[in-house]
């Protein structure tokens, strides 16, 4: 059995775009335990939402070894990395990325649908039910204020109760009361589930909350430490 959960070794991401390349990641190597909640803190452009792509197997390295439970998932095809990103796996965006012609309950229940799951809607009403947004659920996106968008994204990444959920700024799109609010969701849920959270923030406030901290700056990791 695995003792870190996530794992990377010399991580490099290069993006070449016509003549010109973007050295985005930069030798990243970290270790990460089964049920922390890390930050991924940095400035724009410091490479965080990049690594968050390559640890969930969302985008490919240039180079470097990316473990998940052990297990290398560097080299796996699009098919082997489907249920990887569909179950293991799951993930917040800050922009929500919800199916405009979904249903609240429809968006959410989708991760489960794609694998069979007939327990698809008890699952996404319980999750809607946590969160509040039960009377909301056959409401379409665009009838929705952006922090009842997040918690059905937030209810799409965890209904397939994946041993890792990464958030890539979830609360960029939303106001400091809405945000207050996602972030207590996320930790909460955390630490009920015992899942592992890797949240991409650039706010000292959110960073203070994580188990540990990884500061990037220019696609390298300049600083490790315990939060608060």
């Amino acid at each position: 059995m695995a003792e870190f959960i996530i794992e990377t070794r010399e991580l490099e991401k290069i993006y070449t775009i016509g003549e010109r390349r973007e050295h985005i990641l930069k030798g990243v190597s970290l270790q990460i335990e089964a049920g922390a909640f890390i930050v991924v803190a940095g400035s724009s452009g410091s490479g965080k939402t990049t690594l968050l792509s390559l640890l969930s197997g969302l985008d490919r390295p240039t180079s470097g070894t990316i473990l998940l439970s052990g297990r290398d998932i560097t080299g796996l095809s699009e098919d082997e990395l489907a249920p990887i990103r569909n179950v293991e796996t799951g993930f917040v965006f800050q922009a929500f990325h919800l199916v405009p012609s979904l249903t609240a309950i429809e968006n959410v229940m989708f991760p489960a649908e794609l694998r069979g799951d007939r327990q698809a809607p008890a699952k996404a009403e319980t999750l809607l039910r946590r969160v509040g947004l039960w009377e909301r659920r056959d409401n379409y996106p665009q009838q929705l204020s952006g922090g009842e968008k997040q918690r059905v994204a937030i209810c799409r990444a965890l209904i397939n109760r994946p041993k890792i959920v990464f958030a890539d700024e979830p609360t960029g799109n939303l106001d400091s009361d809405n945000s207050r609010g996602i972030v207590d969701l996320l930790a909460g849920l955390h630490r009920e589930e015992n899942t592992t959270l890797v949240l991409a923030t650039h706010s000292p406030e959110i960073a203070a909350r994580a188990d540990r901290v990884i500061v990037l700056r220019d696609g390298r990791i300049v600083e490790g430490r315990e939060g608060s």
